[in-house]
């Protein structure tokens, strides 16, 4: 009896640990080869039903009862269900609408019909409701391109299904077969994400910046999935370039997280050089300009030396491919997808990086105690640096160059990326145009960008921020939350370009959460001055709101700042910093 006592004990110690995440259960044994996923589920009850097929009230009975909140079980009660009903003509369907969007799947729970067989259904994902709606065609170009987001699929009677992996809001489910009966008891949407604490916060006088600072956290947050994605549906995969916004929001929100050097060191890991990260050699450079931003913000030396070599050998390369003192790079030559078809903008763009990303590079070497090699890349900085291409009216290449110190940002701002306000912005690089604007003291100008660009998204019905944007969208659109009505452009269909045509445009894509990280920076005025954010600098930018207060996460702990705008114009200020940060104001 002792015996059995005791082998159950330790069964329960050792079911304890595996819940803590220290061992694998007793039934395993170690030549299992293991993953913990880093996120957690949530099901969503859905908030609308946005269509159904129904015109007569006899094809989709009840869908009123799929808003009511779930349990994920199916039971022998057999009420409170909604039924789609087919006939040799009729097959019914339903949208729904999750309220956000969100990356995951959907739970489907079935009762128990006369006819006790698997029915067939089709499940269709959606970022709007037209792409809910829509046919996987060459029209609108609605795809299955890196997330399956519209099929068929079987589900069972009196049972559950949970299907899908992809970036939605809106799902819609027909009944496929002939003379068939469904009983939907549930569909709930299935969220998987990362669950950390938003630390960092921004709240001002005006709250579509609030909206938007929210929003941009938002985005980000969704493509934390294992690895640091682009976009929830498509692409899904680690781009460098695109994780610098990304890096300097979750700086900004969530402070220190894994996944980012998680995602680094697989593309360190997956390109031995003299590859260039993605195939881009831009993307290798912005991998060195997110470690010295990550340095500077999480003072992690430790992690920072595991890149040496890396490193070293990659500015090395950099330094190989320029020729007069130029940047001579091969690869891909790429900055965004709307300057890529401005060759000498895209010069210009890339003489601006290298020249930020051998500025960057001879920080990072005295750091790491290379001092030769941090002189060379100081030395190349400076003998590029006295060469300034045309940019040839890109707002892309002006930034980097106002920021590479080519140009006065003040000459950058007011010859190129002011012209037409908004025109020409592009949601990854409209980061760098507001950094170049906030250079040349242009914050009334960088505000007003946020509120119409990155505010039109949101007028549009965005819940996160998307791949790309122009403004004259909008003119004659719908929302992505409604169907699009005769006479009215769709928004998410009818637009795009390059990779992101129609329907198959991520509308959720963290390189655009740049307002997230500017407004901290700029408008509460938080600067990072010594690594690890031992001496941090808070000026406040406040142009035409009368408040702001925020906090901002440090390595030591969060800050807290609130700035009021007194009568006289000037601002007053509270800080409250915790032990180990100094304050310069």
């Amino acid at each position: 009896m002792k015996k059995y006592v005791a082998l159950c004990v330790g069964a329960l110690l050792a079911m304890h640990q595996f819940a803590a995440g220290q061992q694998l259960p007793p039934i395993f044994d170690k030549s299992y080869q293991t993953q913990r996923d880093s996120r957690v589920r949530d099901y969503l009850t859905a908030r609308r039903i946005v269509w159904t097929s129904d015109k007569t009230g006899t094809s989709v009975v009840n869908a009123q009862n799929l808003l009511k909140k779930g349990t994920g079980q199916a039971d022998l009660v057999h009420k409170n269900f909604c039924t789609l009903i087919s006939d040799d003509q009729a097959r019914p369907g339903i949208v729904f609408d999750f309220g956000k969007e969100i990356q995951g799947g959907i739970q489907i729970i079935t009762d128990q019909p006369a006819n006790q067989k698997p029915v067939r259904i089709r499940v269709r994902f959606g970022e709007s409701v037209s792409e809910a709606m829509s046919e996987i065609d060459t029209i609108q170009g609605a795809t299955n391109d890196h997330a399956m987001r519209d099929f068929t699929i079987e589900v069972p009677w009196l049972g559950a299904m949970q299907v899908g992996n992809s970036g939605f809001r809106f799902v819609r489910i027909d009944l496929i077969d002939a003379n068939r009966e469904l009983q939907l008891k549930e569909v709930r949407a299935i969220f998987e994400y990362r669950d950390i604490a938003y630390l960092g916060s921004f709240k001002s006088s005006d709250e579509r910046l609030n909206q938007i600072w929210n929003t941009g956290a938002y985005t980000v947050h969704l493509n934390m999935q294992e690895y640091l994605w682009d976009g929830i549906k498509r692409d899904r995969l680690v781009w460098v370039g695109d994780m610098h916004p990304e890096v300097m929001t979750i700086n900004t929100v969530f402070g220190k997280n894994e996944v980012v050097a998680k995602s680094l060191d697989q593309a360190r890991d997956i390109t031995p050089l003299p590859g260039w990260m993605n195939g881009i050699s831009a993307y290798s450079m912005w991998w060195v300009l997110i470690h010295r931003d990550l340095y500077k913000n999480q003072g992690d030396l430790e992690y920072l030396r595991k890149q040496q070599k890396y490193l070293v050998a990659l500015l090395d390369l950099l330094m190989e491919k320029t020729k007069d003192n130029k940047e001579n790079l091969d690869g891909t030559r790429f900055l965004d997808w709307p300057s890529s078809e401005n060759p000498k903008g895209i010069h210009a763009g890339l003489h601006a990086m290298m020249v930020m990303t051998l500025q960057a590079g001879a920080e990072l070497c005295t750091i790491l105690d290379e001092p030769a090699q941090a002189a060379k890349c100081k030395n190349a900085a400076a003998q590029m640096s006295l060469y300034v291409p045309d940019m040839n009216g890109s707002k892309q290449a002006a930034a980097l160059m106002a920021l590479a110190g080519l140009i006065p940002a003040e000459k950058a701002n007011a010859e190129v990326i002011a012209i037409g306000d908004c025109e020409n912005f592009s949601t990854f690089y409209g980061y760098y145009m507001l950094e170049a604007k906030a250079k040349a003291k242009d914050y009334t100008g960088a505000l007003n960008c946020i509120r119409s660009y990155w505010g039109g998204m949101l007028d549009m019905g965005a819940t996160t921020f998307w791949e790309d944007f122009d403004l004259k969208w909008t003119k004659n659109a719908a929302p992505i939350d409604e169907l699009v009505p005769a006479g009215k452009d769709d928004i998410h269909g009818d637009f795009g370009a390059y990779c992101y045509k129609n329907l198959r445009h991520s509308l959720c894509h963290g390189w655009a959460s740049g307002p997230t990280s500017w407004l901290t920076e700029h408008v509460l005025g938080v600067s990072v001055v010594e690594a690890g954010c031992k001496t941090i600098r808070v000026q406040a930018n406040l142009g035409d709101l009368a408040w702001v207060e925020g906090t901002y996460p440090t390595p030591l702990g969060v800050v807290k700042i609130r700035h009021e705008k007194q009568t006289d114009g000037t601002v007053k200020s509270m800080i409250d910093a915790p032990k180990g940060v100094k304050v310069l104001r």
